[in-house]
């Protein structure tokens, strides 16, 4: 289902059963999986590269060099960048041209979650099955299963595959308070 206002380019990629609501711009060269659902004025990229059952909400960005593998959530207004030192013009004033510069690649895992306002930065690789908390700034690399907060993002826990933060038991085990599985990750530290 493509929404008539939607416009996706000719040489964009969508997988069968994705669902692309009102004003979702994907660019020629965008790979979209299937069964994805892309919210109200997402924009997609050309190069971005996005798995199966990924969800997109409202006015999320996800620009080329950046790769969503499948099961990915992420929240409204999140934003994905690309460019470690963006400018416009050359020294000498002139407009840089698309050959000018190249996409830093980033990654978010298998099953990661993104909260609602956060940015991620370039060259960043999230996790399988990490949370982003809602307006932070990702500026380095999340573990899997990581649960990241704040501006800067600081590592603060770790999340169950159902979502919830783990409780920290003792040495390396850490338990789900909802689902009871346990987990062997390292003590977070505090400095």
């Amino acid at each position: 289902m493509i929404h008539p206002t939607a416009e996706v380019e000719a040489g964009a990629r969508v997988g069968a059963g994705t669902r692309v609501w009102h004003y979702v711009h994907i660019r020629s060269g965008a790979i979209v999986g299937e069964n994805c659902n892309i919210g109200y004025g997402a924009y997609i990229d050309a190069g971005a590269v996005i798995g199966n059952s990924v969800k997109l909400q409202n006015r999320v960005s996800v620009y080329r060099g950046v790769t969503l593998e499948d099961g990915v959530f992420v929240g409204p207004n999140a934003t994905f960048t690309n460019d470690k030192y963006p400018r416009s013009i050359t020294p000498q004033g002139e407009i840089l041209s698309e050959e000018d510069w190249q996409a830093a690649a980033t990654f978010v895992l298998y099953g990661a979650s993104i909260g609602a306002g956060a940015v991620v930065l370039p060259g960043i690789t999230i996790g399988r099955w990490a949370m982003v908390g809602a307006g932070s700034l990702v500026t380095q690399d999340v573990p899997e299963q990581g649960l990241v907060v704040g501006l800067p993002a600081r590592h603060i826990g770790y999340v169950c595959l159902c979502g919830r933060p783990l409780k920290w038991q003792s040495d390396t085990k850490w338990k789900c308070p909802r689902c009871h599985e346990s987990y062997n990750f390292p003590e977070i530290r505090r400095d």
